[in-house]
């Protein structure tokens, strides 16, 4: 599943990529391409605010697994601390998988953003 997640944010964002490629490279008005442009950077930007904040929160999650997992060896107790070790574990693997899927999207994002730049200083 992890690896098919990772391959639907690939797939989603190259996709969205040939959309604003293939877009700016068939208007003939510089005026029309330009305000594509624009309009796709705004949202390229919107985009890459959400997944920068999406880093700090990733950040507070590895506060709390750190935390946990020094409460979890306070406790000492066997089985709730087994317990808690697996839970703890959970969250990190899903707390990495979220980074990357992150990075993928920045990735692209930034990508989208030279495109548009590069539509918007040409002519």
């Amino acid at each position: 599943m992890k690896i098919l997640g990772y391959v639907y944010r690939v797939v989603s964002n190259f996709a969205f990529l040939a959309l604003v490629y293939y877009s700016l490279n068939f208007m003939e008005k510089y005026q029309h391409r330009a305000i594509i442009a624009i309009l796709v950077l705004v949202y390229a930007s919107m985009r890459g605010v959400s997944a920068l904040r999406s880093f700090y929160f990733f950040q507070k999650i590895e506060r709390l697994e750190l935390e946990a997992r020094r409460l979890a060896g306070v406790a000492g107790e066997a089985g709730a601390a087994a317990s808690r070790r697996h839970v703890v574990s959970d969250v990190a693997v899903l707390r990495r998988d979220g980074e990357m899927k992150s990075y993928i999207d920045l990735f692209f994002l930034a990508m989208v953003v030279l495109i548009c730049i590069a539509k918007i200083v040409t002519n």
